[in-house]
């Protein structure tokens, strides 16, 4: 099954993929970063999956978001007639994960089939099959699923099966629930009224978007995307809700992503705040002022969805992986690098919400303080880069860039609040970082800035330049950079992050090019003044999204497809951002016509 072909359905805890063709492949409960109960999307059948199909012939489907909403609509037209299959997951509120599928008849006696395959701890355990007094109880050591329906369950093989008929006006039901293995079994709601309460409350979060420039339907989608990637009860945010799905197809570019990148994060709470989302930014504040600890020497790049610190990163050798990509991995080692630039996204999203709600908790002023302070300590340093090569340390230039954002900030923070600070010091070495960047990051002969200190390389992440207000979009070596990472990066008129034949990032093989860079070069031509070209390059890269508006990681030009795990918060950020670019450059030629 290609990536694309998935939707994604989730609770703000936890997140399933659904294939077009009714299967859902890939769930962890109970949160995103839990062992897997369906890990057919690495695996196969064997290791987890769930079935929902007509066993006649299909003569065409079709499927939407019901609009403004995470509820999953699939119409299915058959020999016999017409299906829908609705599958979404409630809010959880004070009750258990639950994953919820209805059939409905629409037209006809359609013969329906339903298979389920639990295979927990990532297709690495047989559980035990039971029945229960409503359907069946399945257990492996500290899990318990049970599957809850009227319809008939049979058991075969440790698999659990229904066939039934849907007809005009009836509605099948089939509640999954998580709980621990060792409590007593949660009731279960009505599927019917969790379906109208989770409809309801989807509809009241997206009424609350206030942007209403070009693109107000994609930019909706991908607010809706990042949400349902963010813990309710914890506040932070999944940079997907998927590990291994690879970025080199057949590769060993496999990645764990289901945690909490502090780059991330705060780009897409930036989004957020941008789209009038307070709320969410409030909580990730809080989600970081827990996992940062008091000394600011011991912030990482990454961390858990409830704040863990350890992410070991292992191998499962016995899934096969996405298409035969080998190996499937577990955890993150990425989380023990060293990235300057997340200092910068965190400060700058810090300062976008002191900006939005005009103040600022005078207790939280001394933690900024203390991590703004440590960045002067560091600065200078090489870093492993927003990358996360597993090559040499460098002193990138996107990483110095972001290092400057962090001091000029700081010192604009401090000046419009009457905040305790020494401005003079802090401005100094903002501006000492200006000038270093500006001298070694480069190319003078070229026009273009580099890589790292030096190089020749290119990288796409100094595309994000002007969109940090390093330098005016309108600057020459602005518009130079664009022209150099278009023509040595670009493929097919879509943007790598770096050449991975001249860049030593320690992995063979090479990779897809990267969404959120091609956003960014949207967002920089925009500020360069080419808005036509942006927006060409929007709809292009729009134009890739599946059926449902949702994106991957990268795309594949060679082979058309899109790759890397899904749905990737990176690439969604970085759509809002370039339509919010697209749109004030609008605005400016509106108030500024030639």
């Amino acid at each position: 099954m290609r990536i694309e072909d998935y939707g994604l359905v989730g609770d703000l805890e936890t997140a399933a993929l659904v294939s077009r063709d009714g299967n859902i492949d890939w769930l962890c409960l109970p949160r995103f970063d839990s062992a897997s109960c369906f890990a057919a999307l690495v695996g196969d059948d064997r290791h987890g999956r769930w079935s929902l199909f007509p066993d006649c012939e299909i003569r065409g489907r079709a499927r939407r978001y019901r609009p403004g909403t995470l509820v999953l609509e699939s119409e299915i037209e058959t020999t016999d007639g017409a299906v829908r299959v609705i599958d979404f997951m409630p809010r959880r509120a004070d009750g258990p994960p639950r994953l919820m599928r209805i059939v409905e008849g629409i037209r006809g006696r359609v013969p329906m089939r339903m298979r389920l395959v639990i295979s927990p701890d990532y297709g690495s355990v047989a559980p035990s099959v039971d029945p229960a007094p409503d359907g069946i109880r399945v257990t492996a050591g500290p899990d318990t699923f049970r599957l809850a329906t009227v319809v008939p369950l049979r058991v075969d093989d440790g698999a659990v099966e229904a066939g039934f008929t849907a007809t005009e006006g009836l509605r099948a039901r089939f509640t999954l629930c998580w709980h621990s293995s060792f409590e007593e079994a949660p009731p279960v709601e009505d599927a019917d009224s969790a379906l109208a309460r989770t409809e309801q409350w989807w509809r009241q979060w997206s009424g609350r978007c206030v942007y209403s420039g070009p693109y107000r339907e994609e930019v909706l989608t991908s607010l809706i995307v990042l949400k349902a990637m963010t813990s309710a009860t914890t506040g932070g945010m999944v940079a997907a809700p998927t590990t291994s799905v690879p970025e080199d197809l057949g590769g060993e570019r496999n990645w764990d992503y289901r945690y909490c990148w502090l780059r991330d994060s705060a780009l897409a709470l930036e989004a957020l705040l941008d789209a009038g989302y307070t709320d969410e930014a409030l909580a990730f504040r809080d989600y970081l002022t827990r996992v940062g600890t008091g000394d600011p020497t011991q912030i990482q790049i990454m961390y858990g969805i409830g704040g863990q610190r350890r992410l070991t990163e292992f191998e499962l050798d016995h899934l096969p992986g996405y298409e035969n990509s080998r190996p499937v991995r577990v955890g993150n080692a990425a989380s023990e690098q060293f990235q300057l630039d997340v200092y910068g996204e965190v400060i700058d999203m810090a300062f976008t919400g002191v900006e939005i709600l005009g103040r600022i908790d005078p207790r939280l002023w001394p933690r900024w303080r203390a991590v703004i302070e440590h960045v002067e300590t560091i600065w200078h340093k090489p870093d492993d880069g927003i990358w996360e090569t597993r090559g040499p340390r460098r002193h990138f230039t996107h990483s110095k860039v972001m290092a400057w954002v962090v001091f000029d900030r700081a010192v604009r923070i401090a000046e419009r609040h009457g905040l305790p600070a020494p401005l003079e010091r802090w401005a100094a070495v903002r501006d000492e970082i200006h000038r270093q960047v500006c001298d070694l990051g480069f190319d003078p002969e070229r026009n273009t800035f580099t890589q790292y200190y030096g190089s020749t390389e290119l990288d796409a992440s100094v595309l994000t330049i002007p969109l940090v207000g390093f330098l005016p979009g309108t600057d020459p070596r602005v518009g130079g950079t664009i022209d150099a990472v278009t023509r040595e990066l670009g493929r097919d008129g879509f943007v790598s992050r770096y050449s991975t034949a001249q860049t030593d990032d320690g992995l063979p093989g090479g990779e897809g090019q990267f969404l959120a860079c091609s956003f960014w070069l949207v967002s920089a031509l925009a500020m360069n003044g080419h808005t036509d070209q942006a927006r060409a390059l929007f709809e292009r890269l729009t134009a890739l999204s599946n059926d449902l508006g949702l994106l991957a990681e990268e795309y594949d030009v060679a082979r058309g497809r899109l790759v890397g795990n899904f749905p990737q918060a990176f690439s969604h950020l970085t759509l809002i951002g370039a339509a919010y670019a697209i749109a004030h450059a609008d605005e400016q030629h509106h108030d500024n016509p030639m």
